[in-house]
């Protein structure tokens, strides 16, 4: 996978985080093995606009105003809690020689005849899948045909997802990926029934001892 580039500023430790979110700047903060930890600071829609299309998991050339360019992943996006807006983004160094590990989104494709012809329900059980692999054999999501479920006993396991063999699938093979379940309505009708006939034999008891205190009453 390419690197996309992204560039930003050393930031004034002086200057508050507040005041740095006030003038649409996002603060960051980079670090990693080997290298040394720097504070910096990025235009928030310039971010914004490039973290929704590159996620977590393409790698970033990182250019800093007077300084070499370096290759980084986004390692932590802290939001505000009412408005989801970024306030913070920490970048980790990456080597690339070295084997990173991290984790890609799952891309579920097509439609599950087990959904379309018996009217079940999709159900993804991994919406990510954890990885190792290096730098250059970074992908940015893994698809996923979900057509081979045919009914409610298919499913789709990590052996069977296609990553290439620069890839490591860090899960165990018989893990479930995704699969689709029956609909309830019989299950529902069921117990309505049931429901329905404990009343009708609660109200022949009732009826039985209301007949019996008659009868005793009368004697």
């Amino acid at each position: 996978m390419d690197a996309v580039a992204l560039d930003v500023q050393t930031r004034d430790k002086a200057v508050k985080a507040k005041n740095l979110l006030k003038a649409d700047l996002i603060p960051l903060e980079f670090y990693g093995r080997g290298v040394e930890n720097q504070s910096l600071q990025v235009d928030y829609q310039t971010f914004r606009r490039l973290f929704r299309k590159t996620g977590s998991n393409t790698i970033i050339e990182l250019k800093v105003e007077g300084k070499d360019s370096v290759n980084v992943l986004v390692h932590k996006v802290a939001r505000h809690p009412i408005d989801d807006k970024i306030v913070h983004v920490d970048f980790i160094n990456v080597r690339m020689g070295e084997s990173i590990h991290t984790h890609v989104p799952v891309s579920f494709v097509g439609l599950a005849p087990a959904v379309k012809e018996l009217a079940g329900t999709f159900m993804a059980h991994l919406n990510q899948i954890n990885i190792t692999c290096l730098p250059k054999d970074l992908i940015h999501s893994i698809e996923v045909d979900v057509s081979s479920l045919v009914d409610f006993q298919s499913f789709i396991r990590v052996k069977d997802l296609n990553v290439g063999e620069a890839i490591t699938i860090e899960h165990n093979e018989g893990d479930v990926v995704c699969t689709v379940v029956a609909p309830r309505v019989e299950e529902e009708s069921t117990t309505e029934v049931v429901a329905e006939g404990a009343e009708g034999e609660a109200a022949e008891g009732a009826e039985g001892e209301s007949a019996e205190s008659t009868e005793e009453g009368g004697e």
